[in-house]
């Protein structure tokens, strides 16, 4: 697929000749477009089809130098959009321009569509199989092929475009028995192929430990965080090695560059050209490239956009994503990867004398300080290295920067978590609370 199947409402080039017309000095057109057929099921069965089309487009210019933003879904008029990003450019100061250089790039696309009729096959197997071993069980569930096509095109002459497809699923799992409600749930996103037999088994495995309620461990126990929950980690890491926060001062490790940050076990890095969220360039038009960001526990660098990357002193790395389309460029990671250890999450959970397996937690996880205090949807206990039951009305707290000075082992059962690949580990200096 090329340039031209873009079949956007609205032409890039069109607009930056009337962004230029208009008086703007420079000027930027961000265009993205989605089509996704998801397949719903409730209640063991499948209970709708869908069909969602969006597509969007972002102007950002500049009129001497003062920037303005302006966003559309859907058509319009080119006129009323560059008329509306020239009005906002009244109300801002005057900033550096920063623009990708001219360059003409145009990706292969990855990623294999699937189906709606094969989508809703692997549905009913997969609901089929834990219905089999667990009748009283009600599932529900998604499975999804997405088309996603990106392109950035600026007054300079860059001209950007990529597009992927994305498989992903999503099922649960309600078990009641009686007063005591158990809710298990796992799911997966890939390219080409989705592994339904794995999550089907991920969750059979789970209604089984959970088969007896048992009580929590008090105090400070060996904690193992499974690759779903290790996510209480990775989310407050890469917020503190995101170059706004240090510029700012908000990030721990502000001044920590090229000291130990965390236990030596731990090596960090992204790497954008692999798996399902892989990604050739980022929202300001720079390729991205892989990055060592810790490595056996040393902080090596921080990632940046490009205004972030100029007032460090150390450039862009190729980070500069939009949250949404309406949001101006900010530095954000593409894929995060934990180097795993060695050993299968048996072998981990052998390893425990007595401790706690957390699965899935409720709420919001740490901020930027690393504290947490959080609930545990789905937990475990460990005697003996064997898993005894499930634990209820649990919580745990500690302190993440803490916690990862005193990791001690992380598995070889690395998976997608979002676009976070992670192992499961264990780790110490977590209180745990709850009923004994």
């Amino acid at each position: 697929m090329g340039c031209n199947d873009l079949s956007l409402s609205m032409n890039a080039e069109q607009l930056l000749e009337l962004a230029a017309k208009s008086g703007a000095n420079a000027s930027e057109v961000y265009q993205s477009r989605s089509l996704s057929k998801p397949v719903f099921f409730e209640a063991n069965r499948l209970k709708q089809l869908e069909s969602s089309h969006a597509e969007g487009v972002a102007l950002r210019l500049w009129r001497e130098n003062r920037p303005g933003l302006a966003v559309a879904y859907g058509p319009v008029e080119p006129q009323i959009l560059v008329d509306r990003a020239m009005a906002m450019t009244e109300l801002n100061e005057p900033e550096i321009v920063e623009l990708a250089e001219a360059r003409t790039e145009v990706y292969p696309d990855l990623g294999e569509t699937v189906s709606v009729e094969e989508l809703v096959k692997m549905g009913k197997t997969a609901i089929a199989q834990i219905r089999d071993a667990y009748p009283e069980v009600l599932c529900m569930g998604q499975w999804d092929c997405e088309e996603e096509t990106t392109r950035l095109v600026n007054s300079q002459g860059l001209d950007c475009y990529h597009t992927d497809t994305t498989l992903s699923c999503f099922l649960s799992g309600e078990w009641v028995r009686g007063d005591d409600f158990l809710s298990v749930s796992d799911g997966q996103t890939k390219r080409g192929t989705l592994a339904n037999e794995k999550v089907v088994q991920q969750i059979l495995q789970r209604l089984e430990w959970a088969k007896e309620n048992v009580p929590t461990p008090q105090g400070r126990v060996p904690v193992l965080l499974t690759a779903k929950a290790a996510d209480l980690l990775w989310d407050t890491i890469q917020v503190a090695l995101n170059g706004k926060q240090v510029l700012e001062g908000a990030s721990p490790w502000s001044e920590r560059l090229n000291q130990i940050v965390t236990s030596a076990t731990l090596t960090l890095s992204q790497k954008p050209d692999i798996g399902p969220y892989s990604c050739p360039f980022d929202d300001e038009g720079t390729p991205t490239r892989p990055l060592l960001l810790i490595r056996e526990g040393q902080l090596q660098q921080f990632y940046c956009d490009r205004t972030t990357g100029r007032l460090l002193g150390i450039g862009t790395t190729g980070n500069g994503f939009r949250p949404g389309m309406g949001s101006y460029p900010t530095p954000g990671l593409v894929n995060l990867l934990i180097q795993p250890g060695k050993g299968s999450l048996h072998n981990l959970i052998a390893q425990l004398d007595d401790g706690l397996i957390v699965d899935q937690t409720l709420g919001g996880g740490p901020g930027i300080s690393g504290d947490f205090s959080i609930n545990v949807d789905l937990g475990y206990r460990v005697q003996k290295g064997q898993i005894i039951g499930r634990v209820k009305d649990t919580m745990i707290a500690g302190n993440v920067y803490n916690v990862l000075k005193q990791l001690v082992t992380l598995g070889e059962d690395a998976d997608w978590n979002g676009p976070c690949y992670t192992p499961s580990l264990i780790v110490e200096g977590i209180s745990v609370m709850g009923e004994e």
